[in-house]
């Protein structure tokens, strides 16, 4: 008698666990939310991003000004210039800027002239001279030597680099200078400007593209000064989540897959069902889709084209089963062997 109880005891649990692996088989389920749309949704979802970064950048060369003539040249410390009064041959003069943006003219002296273009500087020296000296006086001013300066546009534009900067040019003059955002580009601008009273404390101001050219906020066009650093972003960071090694967000990478953005994370986790990876993705106007990928299927290709955006989130879904016997443990307790089950670990987000 005492026999069989101590065999029955021996096969409760038994029983439990088959029950469980019965309920479980064929089953996948750590949670997650539940599916909304299909992959090829997203994907068009994904053509209609690139169409409007197109959009955009046919947007950015249409407003580019003109090609800069001579005139809108602007006058910079260490430029070489020639000036000429035509009515006063005697008042031609050859004159450096200074560093501090004047130069000397004669009659009047010392006369800033950095920062001006050199139409604006023609009517300035004009203006001068005919206050005291000449009734209707007509300047000359050429540039015998450029000094000129440099801004620097990085990040997600087509030709990044470092250009120089002749002729004064606004934030999408040079955008369309760089040729122009890819398709990685995020929605916000860097412009970083030294300060005058602290250059080791750049000022950074922030340009919305959406606002700017989608919605035609042109004071938001902010003008492009000599030394500024224009920085276009990629676009933000995905997180990952669920029977991943290491949950956490990371960095976008270029055209990055979800099956790049799960090693990124270290990989699928023990438990991992890669038959079951959702993707989250806000679709704008406060709501979100959700599909479902099976990054087992190799043949899957509409599976691999599906790039990350700013904001995705990708969850990988654990295996019920897998999760169950990778938990089970044996123990042995007065010399009774018995079975226990123990959750597998589960990483901490970063």
């Amino acid at each position: 008698m005492l026999a069989a109880v101590k065999g029955a005891k021996r096969l409760i649990p038994m029983l439990i666990l088959v029950s469980l692996l019965a309920a479980a088989h064929g089953c996948a389920g750590g949670g997650g939310p539940t599916a909304t749309t299909q992959v090829g949704a997203l994907l068009e979802s994904q053509s209609t991003r690139s169409r409007e970064v197109s959009e955009m950048n046919a947007k950015l060369f249409s407003s580019v000004s003109t090609a800069p003539e001579f005139n809108d040249y602007i006058i910079s410390e260490g430029d070489l210039l020639e000036i000429t009064i035509y009515e006063a041959e005697d008042l031609k003069t050859s004159t450096r800027v200074s560093a501090r943006g004047f130069v000397t003219l004669p009659l009047i002296g010392s006369v800033e002239l950095k920062g001006l273009s050199t139409r604006e500087a023609e009517q300035k020296i004009e203006d001068l001279y005919r206050a005291n000296y000449i009734h209707d006086p007509h300047a000359n001013l050429f540039v015998k030597e450029q000094y000129g300066g440099k801004i620097t546009v990085l990040g997600a534009v087509k030709t990044p680099g470092t250009y120089d900067y002749l002729t004064r040019r606004k934030l999408m003059d040079v955008l369309a200078l760089a040729g122009g955002l890819t398709p990685e580009a995020g929605k916000m601008v860097h412009l970083r400007r030294a300060a005058m009273e602290q250059p080791e404390r750049p000022e950074t101001y922030l340009v919305d593209m959406d606002q700017l050219i989608k919605e035609g906020h042109a004071e938001l066009n902010l003008e492009v000064q000599k030394g500024d650093v224009v920085f276009v972003p990629n676009a933000g960071v995905v997180y990952v989540d669920g029977a991943v090694r290491k949950p956490g967000s990371y960095p976008i990478k270029q055209s990055m897959s979800v099956r790049e953005a799960i090693v990124q994370a270290g990989g699928f986790g023990e438990i991992a069902s890669e038959d079951h990876v959702k993707l989250i993705r806000d679709t704008g106007a406060e709501k979100r889709e959700v599909v479902e990928l099976s990054l087992a299927d190799k043949t899957a290709d509409d599976h691999d084209k599906l790039v990350v955006q700013d904001g995705d989130i990708i969850f990988v879904e654990s295996n019920l089963t897998e999760k169950l016997i990778y938990g089970l443990r044996f123990n042995a307790l007065f010399g009774l062997v018995g079975l226990g089950y123990q959750p597998p670990y589960t990483p901490q987000t970063r």
